[in-house]
């Protein structure tokens, strides 16, 4: 009978025991349940932390921009200081005018050179020119062809025929004081009186009007209509009329609301020292808002103060210690083999004779501005030797073999120890 030997038993794994087989799968899986490894051995979250800390400095920098942009925008002031302005609340603006034509329903728009004024005054709409100082003849007549109702508050003499086509013309006789209308123009009868402190006009043609004389002439008035091509020209000699600080007194108030309110829409055209004419468009810099600068001003500061930040600089010498000891001596081996292998030997004895001949004169005072004879010179005194010998040690042809350096070291060396004896 043949026994058979039972086979040992295989020991059950223990509990939670991976089978051999499934080793590499269950390593793969614990690797892909961590952060995951990047070829260079760098993880996800170790390179977005990196590129945050590098990026953080120019972020930071353009959100405060931002938030200043913001701030400036929101802060902004909604006046202007523009003399006769409708938008300048001071004393010397008109918003307060601006305001009440605004409440009675006409459309402002304001404008601020000849060229948007033209292109906005039409049939039907009121072209309001608050002074023609800063403008040019060609600019007035550009004023002067539109099909608007033209009113022009402060107009200069030389402008006054122009815009009436010679119907009015300046008086050139200031009378200032109050004033009584005293004309059938029914805007200025409604005002009754005003105070105004202008030259006038007069009236050179039977069509015009010419109301508010002054006290000491009949002939002139502080106030000119006239019907001219079709439309009506309102001429107005004081500015101070239609500003916030005088709008209350007498008839101010009542004159320039009717003289403007006739039409429902009014360009309101105040000249500008870079009003040139002739083009419809505003300047480059006037379609800019009112923030700009500022703004400019501090993306140009934190642009600086970035580039302080981030420019990098020279910092202080930092010592290393060297692995090893060197001493002093070995620079001079060190040339000292260069020369012996590249045969320089008169490189080398030109090294030898400059190094005594320093030493020496150093020893004997010479200055270091000396030149070859007084060095030859004061080596003959000190040590007894001719100066033909001084000369041939110091200053002689270089030697040919390596015997002959060594006998010119020699040399050398017992000169300079005569110096040093005396």
């Amino acid at each position: 009978m043949t026994s058979t030997t039972p086979a040992p038993a295989t020991p059950a794994p223990p509990a939670g025991a991976v089978p051999a087989a499934d080793l590499t799968g269950t390593s793969a899986a614990v690797l892909t349940t961590g952060p995951e490894v990047m070829g260079d051995g760098t993880t996800t979250g170790s390179r977005a932390r990196s590129r945050w800390r590098a990026a953080r400095g120019p972020l930071i920098c353009i959100g405060l921009l931002v938030v200043a942009g913001l701030v400036t925008a929101l802060l902004r002031p909604e006046t202007s200081i523009t003399p006769l302005a409708p938008d300048n609340a001071s004393e010397q603006g008109a918003r307060a005018l601006a305001q009440v034509l605004e409440d009675q329903g006409v459309r402002i728009q304001y404008v601020r050179t000849s060229g948007q004024a033209a292109a906005a005054a039409r049939e039907g709409t009121t072209l309001l020119v608050a002074g023609t100082y800063l403008l040019s003849n060609d600019q007035v007549e550009d004023l002067t062809a539109t099909d608007a109702d033209l009113v022009v508050v402060g107009p200069e003499g030389w402008h006054v025929g122009p815009l009436t086509d010679g119907a009015v013309d300046d008086s050139y006789e200031a009378s200032p004081g109050t004033r009584s209308a005293e004309c059938s123009d029914p805007d200025a009868a409604a005002a009754g009186s005003i105070d105004a402190t202008g030259y006038g006009f007069t009236a050179e043609s039977g069509d015009a009007t010419v109301c508010f004389p002054g006290p000491d002439t009949k002939k002139s008035g502080a106030y000119a209509s006239v019907e001219v091509d079709g439309r009506r020209v309102v001429l107005v000699d004081d500015p101070e009329l239609m500003t916030n600080r005088s709008i209350l007194d007498e008839g101010h108030a009542a004159l320039m609301l009717r003289a403007l309110g006739h039409h429902e829409d009014l360009v309101w055209y105040v000249p500008s020292l870079n009003d040139t004419g002739g083009e419809a468009e505003a300047p480059a810099g006037s379609l800019l808002p009112d923030w700009t600068g500022p703004v400019g001003l501090l993306a140009g500061f934190l642009v600086v103060v970035l580039a302080l930040w981030r420019g990098r600089r020279l910092g202080p010498v930092v010592t290393e210690p060297l692995p090893v000891t060197v001493r002093a001596a070995e620079t001079t081996l060190g040339r000292g083999r260069l020369y012996r292998r590249g045969r320089s030997r008169g490189h080398a004895a030109a090294s030898l004779r400059a190094g005594m001949a320093r030493r020496a004169a150093l020893r004997l005072g010479l200055p270091r501005s000396a030149g070859a004879p007084e060095v030859i010179d004061a080596l003959a005194r000190a040590t007894g030797r001719s100066t033909e010998q001084v000369a041939g040690l110091l200053y002689g042809p270089p030697p040919h073999d390596d015997a002959g350096l060594l006998l010119l070291a020699r040399q050398l060396d017992e000169l300079e120890s005569e110096v040093h004896r005396t």
